[in-house]
């Protein structure tokens, strides 16, 4: 059986959705909504702004409420089917998201094992088939083939096959 693994957020979580709220919410942003969905937050706020939105990143519950991608629980679900899944998320980064995200994880993908929840620091580490994930440089250290799942702040990338959503990782992977 193939194995297929799927990074967490901005691939199953709209962790971007949340950030978008925020800029909206808390900032004082110079630019529509929609512009946030088209270029990464760097090119559309200032610096500081940019600093203060990671910084609430590392707070406790940013990762307790994150909205689903429309498709995404389907979809897993279907290709348990066909393959091996596995979900990986650098929770290391942000030592408080570790017990959010697992919480998430069970309350929205409960039918994923928990032996193929893989919270890690380094996703160079897992050898699979595939890798499905919005962080190039994640995708270049991998040994599994990688696919970029499309992101405001990937959108430049030329270097990976690419898909924008859901329905296109169903049409890729399912029969």
């Amino acid at each position: 059986m193939l194995r297929l693994t799927f990074g967490m957020d901005d691939i199953l979580a709209d962790t971007h959705q949340k950030l978008v709220s925020i800029v909206m919410n808390e900032f004082d942003p110079l630019h529509d909504e929609e512009l946030f969905y088209q270029k990464p937050f760097r090119e559309l706020l200032h610096p500081k702004q940019v600093d203060r939105l990671y910084r609430m990143v590392s707070q406790p519950g940013f990762f307790a409420d994150l909205p689903v991608k429309a498709g995404a629980v389907e979809t897993v679900h279907k290709l348990m089917k066909y393959y091996e899944v596995f979900i990986a998320t650098r929770a290391m980064e942000f030592p408080n998201s570790f017990q959010e995200k697992y919480n998430w994880l069970r309350r929205h993908f409960n039918f994923v094992p928990w032996t193929n929840l893989v919270f890690c620091g380094n996703k160079s580490i897992l050898i699979t088939d595939y890798l499905i994930d919005d962080q190039p440089k994640t995708l270049s250290s991998s040994k599994s083939e990688g696919i970029l799942f499309s992101a405001p702040h990937n959108l430049q990338e030329r270097s990976f096959r690419r898909v924008k959503d859901w329905d296109e990782i169903a049409e890729l992977f399912l029969p």
